[in-house]
Order: C-alpha cells, then sequence, then structure tokens
C-alpha cells in the first residue's frame, strides 16, 4: 500500500471512531492541490463511503443560506450554541468568496462566528467558494460529506446570490434559507424560483415586531401559492436574549426525521460527481455527456452502490467513449 493511499485510509478511520481532531488534517487534504493529494483524496473518500461505513454517514448536513449581510453568522453563533446544549458535536463550512491571488477564502466567515474555542466539539472552518460567486467548491462538497461522518451536524453556510441557494440543495439534507425583513426578498424569492429550495424559511431580527410579522405573513402567503405551505417559517432574533433558536432547531431536526435519508444522500452523490466532473472538464465535458440534463439522467441509471470515485470514473469514461466516437 503506498503511503499517500494509507494517509487517506487513516484520516478515515479517525473519523470513523470520531476522532473530531481530524477535521484540519481532512480539510486541508481536501483543499490541497498538490498531485500526490488526489490519492490520499480518493482513499478518504472511500474510507468514509456508505460501503465501507454500512450505512449513510450519521451527521444531519444543514445547508444555510442567504443574502450576505442578513445576519447568518449571528445566526450560527446562537445555532450552535443550542446544539451545544444538545450535547451535539458541530462542525461549519462558512463558505466565502475566493482570493483570486490565492484562490483561498477571502472574508473568513469563522471569525463572526461566536463559539468558545476551548470547545473540542465544535470546528470552524471558512472554505473558498472556488470560481464561482455563491457556489460549491468540490472542497466543501467532500468535506460535508466526510465530517458527517465524524460530527452530528454539519454545516454549510453560504452566501445567498442565486447560485448558492440550488447548489447547497444538492449537498445538504435539510436547507434553511434566512431572508431579510422588509428588504423585499419575498418577491426576489418568487420571482427566482429560490421558494421551491428551503426546507425551513428563517426570519431574523424577530425583535423589530411588525416588521418581522410582516415578513412571516408574506412568507407563508407565497408558499401557500407555491403549492408548499407545509414549510415552516420561523421568526427568530439572535439579539441578547435571543428568541426563536430551540424552535428552530426542533424544526431542522423533523425535516431530518422524516427524510428518505439513502435516496437524498445518493443524489447527493450523484450530483458531487457531476459538479467534481464539471470542474475538471468544464463545458466540453459536459458537452461530451449529452449537457447537464442528459447527465443527471444517466447519473440516475447507475449503480447505487456507487461510491464517489466510482461515480467519476462512470462519467470519464463515459465522456472519453463519446468524444472518440465523434471523432
Amino acid at each position: 500500500m503506498s503511503r499517500t493511499k494509507a494517509d487517506g485510509r487513516l484520516l478515515g478511520a479517525r473519523l470513523r471512531n470520531h476522532d473530531l481532531l481530524a477535521a484540519p488534517a481532512v480539510l486541508n487534504l481536501l483543499e490541497s492541490r498538490s498531485p500526490a493529494a488526489s490519492l490520499q483524496t480518493g482513499a478518504l473518500l472511500k474510507a468514509v463511503s456508505p460501503a465501507a461505513l454500512g450505512s449513510e454517514a450519521p451527521g444531519h448536513v444543514v445547508g444555510v443560506t442567504g443574502p450576505p449581510g442578513v445576519g447568518k453568522s449571528s445566526l450560527l453563533s446562537r445555532l450552535v450554541t443550542q446544539w451545544r446544549s444538545r450535547d451535539r458535536s458541530v462542525a461549519v463550512l462558512a463558505v466565502d468568496p475566493t482570493s483570486r491571488r490565492s484562490g483561498g477564502a477571502l472574508l473568513g466567515d469563522r471569525a463572526r462566528i461566536d463559539v468558545d474555542p476551548s470547545d473540542r466539539q465544535v470546528f470552524i472552518r471558512s472554505t473558498a467558494a472556488g470560481d464561482r460567486l455563491g457556489g460549491l467548491a468540490p472542497a466543501t462538497r467532500a468535506a460535508a460529506a466526510a465530517l458527517a461522518v465524524a460530527f452530528d451536524v454539519v454545516v454549510i453556510e453560504t452566501v445567498g446570490v442565486g447560485q448558492a441557494e440550488t447548489e447547497v440543495a444538492d449537498v445538504a439534507d435539510t436547507v434553511a434559507v434566512v431572508v431579510q425583513p422588509a428588504s423585499g426578498d419575498v418577491l426576489q424569492f418568487l420571482k427566482a424560483g429560490i421558494m421551491e429550495v428551503p426546507d425551513v424559511l428563517v426570519v431574523p431580527k424577530a425583535d423589530l415586531g411588525r416588521i418581522a410579522t410582516r415578513a412571516v405573513s408574506d412568507l407563508r402567503a407565497a408558499l401557500r401559492s407555491l403549492g408548499t405551505a407545509g414549510t415552516p417559517v420561523l421568526a427568530v432574533s439572535s439579539a441578547a436574549p435571543p428568541s426563536g433558536i430551540d424552535e428552530l432547531v426542533d424544526a431542522l431536526d423533523a425535516h431530518r426525521q422524516q427524510l428518505d435519508l439513502p435516496a437524498v444522500r445518493l443524489r447527493a452523490r450523484r450530483m458531487h460527481a457531476l459538479a467534481d466532473f464539471a470542474a475538471e472538464r468544464g463545458e466540453r465535458g459536459l458537452r461530451a455527456l449529452g449537457g447537464r440534463r442528459e447527465a443527471e439522467r444517466w447519473l440516475a441509471e447507475q449503480d447505487p452502490g456507487l461510491d464517489l470515485p466510482g461515480l467519476l470514473a462512470a462519467l470519464e469514461s463515459r465522456a472519453s467513449e463519446a468524444e472518440a466516437a465523434a471523432g
């Protein structure tokens, strides 16, 4: 066995043993651009695949998205505190715009999430969005899948600028969309079709009183018009004393409990494979597959037991065959 594969498998074994201190090394590996890291990454992902675990990873992957300045970081500070009060370990992946110079995360959202730095049950990391504003880099998708093996809750926080909402919905078990009261976001969501994404809608700044109450009413009316009136809409306040946070955690839990988790995770793996393939091969690769929709249809017909590396290999093989046939 090569040293690189052994290192990846070792990290996977540490996650399976709920060694939360492995998280920084896991993220460093997944974000590495070195050629040697690809072997380690493949070994790690195999080590934490459903086939290796005997089931899906137990952690709850929660997506939290919303426009810049809506108060997601303050909300996450309160959510982490609430999860910890329920004795749950928490990993937060705060997706930031990418620095064009370094390729790394630019804003460093973890600095704005207030947690006890000595608490070893909490891990917070700013991750780069890659080359798409608001999108998810392949490393973030892989990190969420891997950390869900060890942590009770894995949060992906994104800047909601259109693309982020739909991409995080491909990764997370449960998506909470945070809506700024009195900002016109309800109308914007209706225009963009974003209202189909959230599993829970959150109106922050409940301490504003009637403004927040009106936003809740508008959102519920919008949901009724879309035939999704069952989606919870919750008003919360992150200001001291906080309110609505306990109810929000309950709503996130309730959504997770009613999921067909294997089906959700299977689709997430397939979308992860397609995102990684597109990042590597670009639009030319997608055209070889017949376009994104045809690629999604083809992936839906593949063996559900395929792990991420297997799905990627299948996509590469299909694209190569198509390109060879086209001559």
